[in-house]
């Protein structure tokens, strides 16, 4: 993949750099999606990292048309996101391999990674005794209305709550009326694109979803008045408060 002069900035060369950020998306269950050339892409999760061999393998499943086409192609970039970071990176010599009735995908770790900081990726989470809620229909079950957890919220994003007992929704999928209650100032009625999915730890019983809001109307500011107040009452709250 050709990367042009001006990503220099953005570049992670150091091995210790890009193998930590690779653990933290190990451990977190962070989706990462393999993407190739005509548009072939595949999610999954980072299996194992084996910094011996130099290699890095994600979970496969047997039979899907998605994943032959993306092993067809010739260059695969992975994209996964930390909270508001962008990780992206190189995977050479993307293989498929078998053991007894698991399969993974192998190839080697990259060599440079880039950490791109998200347009807009200021975050802040709601106080407490706040609860704001995204409501919308599930987009795979039209019948299913949902009212789901705000985590936290910038200027051009929001992290959902997704219970575990609710269907999934797979990063890609686009949403388009969704009605969201910050507090009883700031509704906003939007759209929102599906760009990452992590799974929270057992305890937590459910999924983060950080999506992008669309259809903003940027001349109402009411969006920037309650992140700008959120922050300035959550720095004045006790250590440990909020």
């Amino acid at each position: 993949m050709n990367q042009a002069p001006d990503l220099d900035d953005f570049r992670i060369t150091s091995p210790v750099e890009i193998l930590a950020f690779l653990r933290q998306l190990q451990e977190g269950h962070v989706l990462v999606t393999l993407s190739g050339p005509g548009g072939a892409s595949y999610s999954t999760l980072l299996w194992s990292l084996d910094t011996q061999r130099q290699t890095i393998s994600f979970s496969a499943e047997d039979g899907d048309a998605r994943l032959q086409a993306l092993l067809e192609g010739n260059e695969v970039v992975a994209v996964a996101y930390l909270d508001s970071i962008k990780l992206q990176f190189d995977v050479d010599g993307l293989v498929r391999v078998r053991g007894g009735q698991h399969q993974a995908l192998n190839g080697s770790l990259p060599r440079v990674l880039y950490r791109f900081q998200r347009r807009g990726a200021f975050r802040v989470r709601p106080l407490s005794g706040h609860t704001p809620m995204a409501t919308f229909r599930h987009p795979a079950l039209p019948d299913m209305a949902l009212s789901l957890r705000v985590i936290d919220v910038s200027l051009g994003g929001i992290a959902l709550f997704l219970p575990d007992n609710v269907p999934m929704i797979p990063a890609g999928v686009r949403i388009n009326h969704c009605q969201v209650t910050l507090d009883d100032e700031t509704r906003l009625d939007v759209g929102l694109v599906i760009h990452h999915v992590t799974v929270i730890n057992p305890e937590a019983k459910g999924a983060r979803l950080g999506c992008e809001l669309l259809g903003l109307d940027h001349r109402d500011r009411s969006l920037q008045h309650y992140v700008n107040q959120t922050q300035k009452r959550r720095l004045a709250l006790p250590p440990g408060k909020g």
